[in-house]
């Protein structure tokens, strides 16, 4: 564990212990919530805006929780399977109260992508699964029913010699939600900067997401732009966008004599 995943995980455990005895027991312990989303995509972006897949994409973000613990499998992939990425989040929320919230997380991943290799003098292409696992910390702050305030950090490490071996990610970004452009039309606007470094390189970036939603469809219409500032990265790309259409879906399971599944 390097220096600042040390002084990360100091300052998690600080917080922690600081708010611990100050929760109060939740009668949502006993409840199961299985939510997530199913999105296609003309480009699907990782966790980090600027790496994308530059291709047609099916996105799969699933959750399971109980009370603070949650387990997210995050699947990306082009629509031939031959790129993308499969990480499987468990998360949990050290401090859930109503204006201020931290979570901290770690994933083992996967990142699938093409590579030639030449044998008896034909050039073919394959796809190469590469590992990483990575951790993060995300405090929210909720400044208003419909505006709040955040910052995510994620410190990845590649397991192989030949791929991206340490990473840095740290974002500020604002959500503002609810936004009416009809009596059931609402829009969300999610701009943030960040801030990433990977093996001696590095970057600034501008990005932001537009969410528009009818509150009696579960589709959701989203886009994401990406735009660089300043960047030694190699394959860095000045620009990028998306378009996704998503199927969103919330079941919350509560155990009682038996499960129960609640509408």
């Amino acid at each position: 564990m390097n220096k600042i995943n040390r002084r990360v995980l100091v300052f998690v455990l600080l917080i922690a212990g600081h708010y611990s005895f100050a929760q109060v027991p939740d009668s949502s312990q006993k409840e199961m919530t299985f939510s997530g989303s199913i999105g296609i995509t003309n480009n699907a972006f990782s966790i980090i805006p600027l790496f994308s897949l530059n291709s047609p994409s099916a996105i799969f973000l699933l959750s399971w929780r109980k009370s603070r613990f949650s387990i997210e499998p995050d699947i990306r992939l082009t629509l031939d399977g031959r790129k993308g990425s499969m990480l499987f989040w468990f998360r949990y929320r050290l401090i859930d109260k109503q204006k201020f919230s931290l979570r901290v997380g770690t994933h083992p991943a996967y990142n699938f992508a093409l590579r030639e290799i030449t044998e008896n003098g034909v050039t073919t292409k394959i796809t190469q699964a590469r590992r990483f696992i990575a951790s993060e910390v995300v405090p929210n702050y909720q400044i208003k029913p419909n505006w709040s305030v955040g910052m995510y950090y994620l410190q990845g490490n590649g397991l192989q010699k030949d791929g991206p071996r340490t990473s840095h990610f740290v974002k500020l970004n604002t959500s503002i939600s609810n936004i009416k452009l009809s009596r059931d039309v609402r829009f969300q606007f999610i701009p943030a900067i960040y801030y990433l470094y990977v093996d001696g390189d590095d970057g600034n970036y501008f990005t932001a997401t537009g969410i528009l939603s009818h509150k009696n469809v579960p589709f959701t219409l989203q886009s994401t732009i990406n735009q660089t500032f300043r960047s030694t990265i190699p394959g860095n790309k000045d620009f990028l966008w998306n378009v996704t259409l998503t199927y969103d879906f919330n079941k919350i399971f509560v155990r009682k004599q038996s499960p129960e599944l609640l509408p």
